[in-house]
């Protein structure tokens, strides 16, 4: 169980993020119904499409709160595993990759989760980057299908590495043992999580605002240099108010939340040049009208090692 004043402070970050939503919630009723008059506009559209996604991750994250350590591994468990399918469904595959496949949800996925549940860093911190990119060609190899094959195992490992690794390391934050910082840890995770989306929305408005050069418009026509310096200004900004949920100083929480929000920046141009090379808009329907798990995650996959490993290097 988490101490009183622990249980306060997230009592009080969640009222906080709850009346932000519904203060964004009414002003976007009121933008389509004064500005756009009920009709179709992308913009507006779209903004409200984030706060309801926000609404959703939400309302997940704070029942997985609820139910403590045990609740945030089995939501990011199903993360990952809706991810991973998110990810391999756009990926080439053949009838001989089934087996690899097979493993790396049924077997590989879950062993990860348990490592990091077990507290065993020594093991699930190179479990997927070491023993299951030396297994998975083994698997796929015995099924004696050659072709594409350098492709086709690269993806799953890709797959596996983003979706099942990376994403991994946000219930990890729970292992931290943070001297003066002791059963706070989900703090870690609201502030990662909170301080990188925020980043996301952040890019979006600044973008629309004095976004007008592109970061790299062939990878993603509405990420600008306004957009990036902006959000990621911004949610600097944030999470150095919300230090006082941190092991950090001020000072330690801003450059902490720059180092994040600039990792999700690159972590969504990445996933966004992938759905480019796929020929897809998102990489999934998962949220109504917003994309896939993945779409919601992708700035999260890249910034939550980087956040995981600096914390644990500085502060335990």
């Amino acid at each position: 169980m988490m101490p009183h004043a622990a249980q306060h402070q997230t009592l009080e970050l969640f009222a906080g993020i709850g009346l932000v939503l519904a203060v964004a919630s009414i002003a976007g009723a009121l933008l389509k119904r004064a500005v756009a008059h009920g009709r179709p506009n992308d913009i507006i559209d779209n903004l409200n499409a984030r706060v309801k996604a926000w609404w959703v991750m939400v309302i997940l994250i704070g029942i997985a709160f609820m139910f403590g350590r045990a609740g945030v591994m089995l939501l990011f468990f199903f993360a990952s595993f809706a991810a991973l399918r998110e990810f391999i469904t756009l990926t080439y595959t053949r009838r001989s990759d089934h087996q690899a496949l097979a493993t790396s949800f049924y077997i590989i996925l879950p062993l990860q989760y348990l490592l990091v549940w077990t507290e065993w860093y020594g093991l699930y911190s190179i479990f997927i980057p070491v023993y299951a990119f030396l297994l998975l060609p083994i698997v796929s190899v015995i099924a004696g299908d050659t072709k594409r094959f350098l492709e086709r195992n690269a993806k799953v490992q890709w797959g596996l590495m983003v979706c099942v690794y990376c994403l991994s390391h946000v219930p990890a934050l729970l292992t931290l043992r943070i001297p003066g910082y002791e059963d706070r840890n989900l703090l870690l995770i609201a502030f990662l999580v909170l301080v990188v989306q925020s980043s996301d929305v952040f890019q979006y408005i600044w973008g629309k605002l004095i976004g007008e050069r592109k970061v790299a418009p062939d990878v993603s026509p509405s990420k600008t240099v306004g957009g990036l310096v902006g959000g990621v200004a911004s949610a600097t900004l944030l999470g150095t108010a919300l230090w006082w949920i941190t092991p950090f100083t001020v000072v330690e929480a801003a450059l902490m939340a720059f180092l994040i929000t600039v990792m999700g920046f690159f972590g969504g141009l990445v996933m966004s040049a992938i759905k480019r090379d796929r020929g897809v808009k998102d990489w999934g329907d998962l949220i109504e009208g917003h994309g896939g798990m993945l779409d919601r995650l992708d700035s999260v996959v890249f910034a939550a090692p980087v956040f995981f490993h600096v914390t644990r290097y500085w502060w335990t």
